[in-house]
């Protein structure tokens, strides 16, 4: 056990991470060529958040790099012998599959209801909190109105087309 602890502290992967998010950073940067960079509002375009985050990716990739070269983190605490909790890695991730798979399906507000109403669940399940049909209904209730007005918002008073269930552009 002590061994596989160590090997977790090892710098070589610990660079491999920081080359990875770089990885990810530069793959980032390339997809945010392809994106048009007319000025809207502001003269910020919307290939301004890519670069944004691609940006602060590599710089992050940059640092773990560094570190891992300059011997990683090597006095960090011990893993305390947690577990991930799986159970709820599958409900977030069934989440955000499903908003993916459903939205233009079911629309932006449905589809990121079910997203939210199914992140809640993997929350309050890795807490241990199984508040049962009382639970989900307020997870409902809040993520509808969450998500119906950052639809209406970003539809009706930023001209963003998102997908509706109807074509009146209220649902």
């Amino acid at each position: 056990m002590r061994k596989r602890a160590l090997a977790s502290h090892s710098p070589f992967l610990q660079a491999l991470v920081g080359v990875g998010v770089l990885l990810l950073a530069l793959g980032l940067a390339l997809g945010a060529l392809f994106i048009p960079a007319n000025a809207g509002y502001a003269g910020v375009g919307p290939n301004f958040l890519p670069w944004v985050v691609s940006i602060a990716l590599g710089l992050c990739g940059i640092l773990l790099i560094r570190k891992a070269r300059r011997g990683g983190f090597l006095h960090m605490e011990e893993h305390g012998g947690e577990h991930p909790y799986w159970a709820g890695f599958a409900w977030m991730s069934a989440g955000m599959l499903l908003n993916a798979a459903l939205i233009t399906r079911v629309g932006f507000i449905l589809s990121c209801a079910l997203c939210f109403v199914l992140a809640a669940r993997g929350l309050r399940s890795a807490q241990g909190d199984g508040q049962g049909t009382t639970g989900w209904l307020t997870d409902t209730v809040v993520a509808l109105m969450i998500a119906a007005p950052v639809y209406w918002m970003f539809t009706k008073f930023l001209g963003i087309n998102l997908p509706g269930l109807t074509e009146s552009g209220w649902l």
